[in-house]
């Protein structure tokens, strides 16, 4: 890991299931208790009810991080922010597969293989949906869309090369809040399925 972007304050919040279904959590990173009563989301609701453990990372998120607004991505802001390896932040892309929407979680620093999705997803076509749709679909915005908690079920598929480290960060529901959770534990809570799905090469950074 490398170090945290100068300037951006973040907050790790540890927010570790417990058997008993209670939940326990520790001090953040930095004293900035003003930015926790903020963090609740139907991702991080779905992830207690779930049992998984889970670890809560907020940051400032920079409303000039967009590839609209000539920013690298709201994936990418994630990684610097955090001071993550690329390949550890995911970034959650709706797609629309022969008509029906799901959701391809790949790393911040790839692309969603479109032919290799609709073969997981046993379709023939796959296409990234229409943003507007996309937040219809899942609640939530661009930017801060999470594969739990969605507003209604999708499938989900996550690219492969999210077992080859103990956790990986996904949005926890909106810009500036990131959740950590083993693959096979988000796989387990969103009844997805894991699979190679992800494209490197040409420099998209979409969430």
């Amino acid at each position: 890991m490398r170090g945290g972007s100068a300037g951006r304050p973040r907050v790790a919040v540890r927010d570790v299931a417990t058997p008993g279904g209670g939940n326990r959590r520790a001090g953040a990173s930095i004293p900035d208790n003003g930015v926790m009563g903020a963090q609740g989301t139907r991702a991080i609701d779905a992830a207690r009810r779930s049992g998984i453990q889970h670890t809560v990372h907020e940051y400032a998120h920079d409303e000039r991080a967009s590839l609209r607004a000539g920013g690298r991505g709201y994936a990418l802001e994630a990684v610097e922010a955090l001071g993550l390896d690329a390949g550890r932040v995911f970034k959650t892309i709706v797609v629309a597969c022969d008509g029906r929407l799901a959701l391809v979680v790949v790393p911040a620093d790839a692309d969603v293989d479109l032919k290799a999705a609709a073969h997981a997803l046993g379709g023939r076509k796959a296409a990234i949906a229409d943003p507007a749709e996309a937040e219809r679909a899942t609640g939530y915005v661009l930017g801060g869309i999470s594969p739990l908690g969605t507003r209604r079920p999708l499938p989900v598929v996550l690219d492969a090369s999210s077992a080859d480290g103990p956790t990986i960060h996904v949005s926890a529901g909106r810009r500036g809040l990131e959740i950590e959770v083993s693959a096979g534990d988000l796989v387990r809570a969103t009844g997805g399925t894991l699979a190679a799905v992800a494209r490197r090469g040409s420099g998209s950074a979409t969430r």
